[in-house]
């Protein structure tokens, strides 16, 4: 039968103290087969630097920055430039720096043309300058300028002087405007060509009317409620108007035949009515002054007010007592 062996479990991780310790240890024993690190190089005419093995990490590091590798093999080859030189003085370094480094690290003497290279780049290096800028305030009178930078309120505009008659600003054009003008000052804002800008004041418009609604052909189509309200309204007044009643004594109706009666009697024939329920013949001018008849069933007297079921339109209704013309009871056969 095959014996199946099975696969031995992987080695536990090691801990960041025994990796040390590992590669320490492979150091050491890798030490005796590599070649010595050095500590010099050799510089030549042609601005040029030869490392003839392998360097020390520090000598190393700082003579790539200082300058370029321009081919490696059993020595490197380096070689300077004004590109390369700059990179080293952007790195912080300064001239006198570079120039004592290449001395201590060079088996032989530093070229002419190198030190030249050296001095004419550190001469150069930082003439101008750049930055960023958001915005930035200019003035004739530097004394206005100073006044500004001055000011505890500017302190969040940002502000540094770049001339005695500019100053530059960490915020927006449109911040460092209105800022100024907070602190009192009225400054104008001005084109990348120096000219003033001129902004005109939002017109305020009338919003645009919207169309109306087309009106339909005709009068639109009844539905059902709107033609059994229109029934309703119709039996009523026949109700109102050709329902028999009494004319009391010394009534006098208006032309349009309404009862006219005094407001005492008014009175009394209401509260009779709401005490028995019978229905009443009443006229009523109401607040437009147009006339009309209706029959009415009083429930309640109070106020000047009478509350009274209205057969005319259907429902419970309230009538000012000094709205209604007069009133009369119905005649016997009006059930």
């Amino acid at each position: 039968m095959p014996v199946h062996h099975r696969p031995a479990p992987p080695p536990p991780p090691l801990s960041p103290a025994e990796q040390a310790a590992a590669a320490a240890d492979a150091a050491r024993l890798l030490a005796p087969l590599l070649p010595e690190p050095l500590d010099h190089v050799l510089l030549q005419a042609d601005l040029t630097a030869v490392a003839p093995g392998p360097l020390q990490r520090p000598l190393a590091d700082l003579l790539g920055v200082l300058a370029d590798v321009e081919s490696k093999g059993g020595a490197t080859v380096y070689r300077f430039t004004p590109g390369s030189v700059r990179r080293a003085l952007d790195a912080g370094r300064t001239a006198a720096d570079l120039h004592a480094f290449l001395a201590a690290h060079s088996r032989t003497p530093v070229p002419q043309p190198l030190t030249y290279l050296i001095d004419d780049v550190a001469r150069r290096h930082g003439q101008l300058r750049v930055g960023a800028a958001s915005a930035y305030v200019r003035c004739d009178d530097d004394t206005l300028l100073g006044e500004i930078l001055a000011d505890r309120r500017a302190a969040g505009l940002g502000l540094r002087r770049l001339a005695p008659t500019v100053l530059a600003a960490r915020t927006d054009p449109a911040g460092l405007l209105e800022g100024l003008r907070a602190m009192g000052f009225a400054p104008a804002a001005e084109s990348a060509e120096g000219d003033v800008l001129i902004t005109r004041a939002d017109a305020r418009r009338t919003p645009p009317r919207s169309a109306p609604e087309p009106v339909p052909d005709g009068p639109p189509v009844p539905d059902d409620t709107l033609l059994t309200a229109a029934i309703r309204a119709v039996r009523a007044g026949d109700l109102a108007s050709t329902v028999p009643h009494r004319t009391p004594a010394g009534d006098r109706a208006t032309g349009g035949g309404l009862p006219r009666t005094g407001a005492a009697e008014t009175l009394a024939t209401l509260q009779a009515a709401v005490l028995t329920g019978e229905a009443l013949w009443i006229g009523y001018v109401n607040a437009e002054g147009a006339a009309s008849q209706r029959v009415i069933a009083p429930v309640r007297v109070e106020g000047g007010f009478v509350t009274a079921y209205d057969h005319t339109a259907d429902e419970v209704r309230t009538y000012p007592l000094h709205r209604i013309t007069g009133v009369a009871e119905l005649a016997d056969d009006a059930d």
